[in-house]
């Protein structure tokens, strides 16, 4: 890399914990940041162009994967890959039985997507650290004339939050949706504004009824804040394990042949936590659709 600053360990860190972003400069031009204050600079309307270009690749070969497999699909001696599909279809059926007691068409293609979709995202995290973000660098330095250092390029969405962060507010919008809609908005209502207390005294409920919403209204508003930041946290603390192992490969041989063991143990670990993720996000998504189809 170009500077001295991100020779040092906390250069470098910063350096991989930054996202490729496009926004409005001060001045009124639009551009890419070249440095972390550039886009602070930005604002909230900034782009993290890295985070958009995974999900959307991700999530199109995920569309792509399995509508080919759906296609070939054969009754007589299925291959590998039809055999692996059906086995997620079989898992996502079991799942959703076991938590969603509603009749909803969306819940089973919803929780599939939400499943491979953040899985595949959160196994780009098993990529070498320094990989995708060289290439990135060589390509802005070859093809726009750009400082590699000022190129970043992060590729696993679910380490930003603005990523998981968007896929709870989609799940909580869908959950209103069908709690307004199955229950009207009367009974929406009612289930923040009656429970937990609850009085046949009309005034004593009237008394009631600020100490409900606004409990309800905490719990209603913790459901999203709570499914974004636990999937952001968990790959987050991940994604800066490995790139403290990935330091450790410039501190001499030593260092670097345990940081290659410490690396493939880590990577090995990792890959029951970023399964784990994408199941609890998809567990819970469920239970909240199963929620917002229930009427008390």
């Amino acid at each position: 890399m170009a500077s001295e600053e991100v020779l040092t360990a906390t250069g470098y860190i910063k350096h991989h914990l930054q996202n490729w972003t496009y926004g409005q400069h001060p001045d009124g031009h639009w551009g890419f940041a070249h440095s972390a204050a550039e886009a602070k600079s930005m604002g909230f309307m900034a782009i993290h162009v890295d985070t958009m270009l995974w999900s959307i690749v991700l999530g199109g070969l995920f569309l792509w994967l399995f509508r080919r497999v759906a296609v070939k699909a054969t009754a007589d001696i299925p291959t590998g890959m039809q055999n692996f599909v059906e086995w997620i279809a079989e898992f996502i059926d079991t799942s959703v039985r076991g938590s969603f007691t509603g009749r909803n068409p969306l819940v089973a293609p919803m929780a599939m997507t939400v499943f491979v979709w953040i899985f595949l995202m959160n196994l780009m995290d098993l990529l070498p650290v320094d990989w995708l973000p060289t290439v990135a660098g060589w390509f802005g330095s070859n093809f726009f004339g750009m400082d590699p250092h000022h190129v970043y390029f992060r590729v696993v969405p679910t380490t930003d939050p603005n990523a998981t962060i968007g896929m709870a507010l989609a799940v909580f919008a869908l959950m209103i949706f069908y709690s307004i809609k199955v229950k009207g908005f009367g009974g929406f209502s009612a289930e923040l504004t009656l429970h937990p207390f609850h009085s046949h005294n009309k005034a004593v409920q009237a008394i009631f009824i600020p100490i409900n919403f606004f409990l309800e209204f905490v719990s209603l508003i913790a459901k999203p804040i709570s499914l974004s930041l636990r999937l952001f946290g968990n790959m987050y603390a991940g994604e800066m394990i490995f790139i403290l192992i990935a330091i450790m490969f410039s501190a001499g041989m030593t260092m670097g042949v345990l940081g290659s063991v410490l690396q493939l143990g880590w990577a090995i670990f990792h890959i029951l936590i970023i399964t784990l993720q994408a199941f609890i996000f998809m567990t819970l998504t469920i239970v909240y659709m199963d929620m917002a189809h229930s009427e008390h």
